[in-house]
């Protein structure tokens, strides 16, 4: 080290006083980095992403700092955020919900119109709707693959067993049945984590909307009342239909969204109501029994009526408070890049199709990929999520569905709670008829 350190100083000395002043004076002042604040939820799979995208925009832009912000989901995150936008503390950048979440948040107010970036010409038009605020403007950019509200199940379980995938509810009872008999638990819950316990009445919107024509426009003017008819009622008594006939793991209220993943996995059990993007969690955590796992639509009463609610993939937001609006614009423009995708399939493959036109997808492609690509390429065997199409949600579904599921309710008082909810949050946003 001495002499490395003596040559350097021996040949600075050779070049001269002079030399070394000029040389000085072409060197560039350092620019100082730009901090960008960017927040989203702490899963761990959200941070293995984002730990890599961050890593990634930083090394090719030097000159950026992104410092992230961890945060709870849920009703939680929620109210978080929307203390955060009141307050003016928001991050620059953050992931959220589209769709009615979006709404509740003010996004004219307190968010960013990006619609006029290059990059929107690139995002697939099934999105926009769901980005898009009162005054036209569209707020986000879309952020994962599509999601299917159904059923991830264990494909050993049901070879094991010879059991078919039910297109019908009976048909999916049936299977419950067979399946506790074998000492397997048939349906996992996990109450922990409250969001988790939405899936059997969000995901049944595609049977909804296939037995009530119109549902959206009615529903959005208050001319629904889910307790009235037996479609809106089907999902709050399937929570209830499970308990009753013992379907449940035990341990269900101290169940998370990770554990009850890792019940499925293992094949502890063989159901679990969620979200397809369950598979990203399965494929870190369990990499070799991620081929064991599948996705089916959540089963109706028609079983030539059967097909799968789809989510849109989350957004991501520009805080209007921001401080550096052109440097958070061109992070936002690069998640959405082929550069951003080529890191996200390598953290974790895609579980569903992309928003972006032309966004390459690659990896190893899961079971659950296929049979959500599936439906979604069947012509009437897809169907949105109803809060893609209508701004009116009540922000405390998923713990009635914890008293409905955990018995502290029937199913038919979840859904006259629920109404109560839909009246006050749709009241608080001035919607028409309510």
């Amino acid at each position: 080290m001495n002499v490395v350190r003596s040559s350097r100083i021996a040949k600075t000395l050779t070049l001269g006083v002079s030399v070394v002043l000029a040389s000085a004076m072409l060197v560039a002042p350092a620019r100082a980095a730009t901090e960008i604040t960017f927040q989203t939820n702490n899963s761990g799979t959200a941070r293995d992403m984002w730990d890599a995208l961050t890593a990634a925009y930083m090394k090719a832009n030097p000159d950026v700092t992104i410092k992230v912000n961890y945060v709870p989901g849920g009703v939680e995150g929620d109210a978080l955020l929307k203390s955060q936008l009141a307050s003016g503390t928001a991050a620059d950048v953050f992931i959220y919900n589209v769709g009615a979440l979006l709404q509740a948040i003010d996004p004219v107010r307190n968010l960013v119109n990006l619609k006029n970036e290059p990059w929107m010409k690139t995002v697939n038009t099934g999105f926009i709707p769901s980005a898009t605020g009162a005054d036209g403007g569209i707020y986000a950019a879309p952020f994962g693959t599509a999601m299917g509200g159904g059923i991830l199940y264990n494909k050993k379980v049901y070879s094991q067993l010879n059991l078919k995938v039910p297109l019908t509810w009976n048909e999916f009872m049936a299977n419950n049945a067979k399946i506790k008999k074998a000492g397997i638990v048939p349906v996992i819950n996990s109450f922990k984590d409250s969001w988790t316990t939405q899936l059997f009445v969000l995901g049944d919107h595609f049977n909804v909307a296939a037995a009530m024509p119109g549902f959206e426009k009615k529903f959005t003017a208050n001319k629904i009342v889910l307790a009235d008819n037996k479609a809106t009622l089907a999902g709050f008594s399937y929570l209830e239909q499970i308990r009753k006939a013992g379907y449940t793991n035990k341990d269900a209220a101290a169940t998370t969204f990770a554990k009850a993943l890792e019940y499925l996995a293992l094949g502890k059990g063989a159901h679990y109501p969620m979200l397809s993007a369950g598979i990203d969690t399965i494929v870190t955590n369990f990499p070799t029994k991620a081929p064991d796992i599948g996705f089916f639509a959540q089963p109706g009463t028609n079983a030539k009526s059967n097909g799968a609610t789809v989510w849109m993939p989350s957004g991501i937001y520009i805080s209007k408070t921001t401080k550096v609006l052109e440097e958070a614009k061109k992070f936002v423009a690069w998640t959405v890049s082929k550069e951003s995708f080529q890191v996200q399939n390598k953290v974790v493959p895609p579980s569903g199709p992309y928003f972006i036109k032309g966004a390459p997808v690659s990896g190893n492609l899961t079971g659950v990929f296929t049979d959500l690509y599936n439906y979604m390429q069947k012509p009437g065997a897809s169907y949105p999520a109803l809060e893609f199409l209508t701004p009116v949600k009540g922000p405390n579904l998923s713990q009635i569905c914890v008293e409905i599921g955990t018995g502290q309710k029937t199913a038919l008082q979840g859904a006259k709670s629920y109404q109560k909810d839909l009246e006050k949050q749709s009241q608080q946003l001035g919607l028409a008829g309510w």
